[in-house]
Formats: structure tokens, sequence, C-alpha cells
């Protein structure tokens, strides 16, 4: 029997590397802000899937005349987050009523592929862990004492969004304590001993931080409407 789907989609973010007063989640790129490319790529995956949005509290009534503004009409359920991320995705889990299989994503990845949101929901229905990652490309050195070193870049893997894991597994695994080791679901869920499932993301996921990555989403967008 197919588990039930929900995706927590986190967005704290305050705008700052961007220089502008307009937290990033809700920057306009391709006629709309940010998020709603975000929610509407988990929708086209499954229209049953279960959003809940999880803003800091302030944000709150802002994004709700987003949403009258661009007639967003989408169905999702707004949480307010808490003091950190790890916070903001306990308060979220909090309102996951059937479990089933949970992913957590970054409000500012809205171009994560259906297909690489497929293979971590099926990957994790299988493995009861998933997340997507991509490979280097570029050379990497890592700091040390004296300086810095060449590695193997074929052993690293870039993480991306969403990470995927059974709920109840999740819950547990979100009664720790924070530590600053947590940076995102994996770390936390494999601080409790479990194993974490790799599946292939695709390179255009990128997380929306910078003007430039603004600008190279849009471009992506756009490339997208012409293939279309």
């Amino acid at each position: 029997m197919t588990k039930s789907k929900t995706v927590l989609i986190v967005a704290g973010g305050k705008g700052e590397r961007m220089n502008t007063d307009i937290p990033k989640q809700f920057l306009e790129i391709h006629g709309k802000p940010i998020l709603m490319h975000t929610l509407d790529v988990f929708q086209r995956y499954d229209a049953a899937i279960r959003l809940i949005l999880v803003l800091p509290a302030v944000q709150i009534d802002f994004w709700k005349e987003l949403c009258k503004k661009h007639a967003f009409t989408l169905s999702h359920q707004i949480v307010a987050g808490g003091q950190n991320r790890f916070q903001s995705v306990k308060n979220g889990l909090e309102a996951v009523i059937n479990s089933g299989l949970v992913a957590v994503h970054d409000g500012v990845r809205p171009l994560v592929s259906v297909e690489t949101i497929a293979r971590c929901f099926d990957a994790a229905e299988m493995h009861g862990t998933a997340i997507p990652v991509v490979d280097l490309v570029e050379s990497i050195r890592q700091l040390t004492g004296n300086g810095s070193q060449s590695v193997d870049r074929n052993t690293f893997k870039l993480v991306q969004t969403p990470q995927v894991f059974d709920g109840e597994m999740l819950k547990k695994a979100y009664e720790q304590d924070f530590p600053p080791l947590f940076t995102d679901d994996a770390s936390v869920v494999e601080a409790i001993g479990i194993k974490i499932h790799l599946v292939e993301g695709n390179r255009e996921n990128i997380k929306i931080t910078t003007k430039f990555d603004l600008e190279m989403a849009e471009t992506l967008l756009k490339f997208e409407d012409l293939k279309i």
C-alpha cells in the first residue's frame, strides 16, 4: 500500500545577500514569487500531496497578500517557523497528522525537477530515507593547519532537497536537542543511527541565495517555457 505524502516547504530567508528588504522567497522570477514556483512543482508531481509551508510568523500576512495579488489558490497549510531551521522543521512536523512519507524542501529551490522528487519519494518508500545529490565537477581543496591540500572530489557529493523520510522516523529524530552540526534533515536522522540513502538530483536544483542565482533561475525558467 502506497504511503501518504507530505512536504514541508521551509522558507525563512531575509534577503540580506540580495541587498533587498523583501525576503528572498518572495522575490519574483518569471512573473511570480519564488515560493509559488516551489509549491507548484510539488503539486505537478502529485496533486494529492499535502503541502505545509513553514514561514516566520512575521512574514505570514505578507505571504497571504501575495497570494491574493497573484491569484494563487493552490491549497496549502501555513505553519509559523521557529528561531532556526531545526525548530522550523520541528514546528512543521507537529502539523503532520498521517505521517506516511514526509519530505523537507528549501523554499528557495524552485527548480527541483518532478523526476528528482519522484526518485526521492520512491527511494524513501523502499529504504525509509532518500536525499538527492549531484557530483562535484570542480577540483576542491581541504583547509589544514598548514594551508590546504587537494582531495579526491569523487568521494564527495553536493546535497540538495527534498530530503524524504519515513514520517515517524523523522519525528523521532527531531526529538533530539539541536547542536550546530545539524546542517540538514539527513544529519538529524543520521544522528539516531539511521543510514541515509542517496539518489540522483538535478543540477538545476539550485538554492537561490544571491542575485546571480536569481538571474540564473529566471533564465532556466524561460528555457523550460521554450521547451514546452
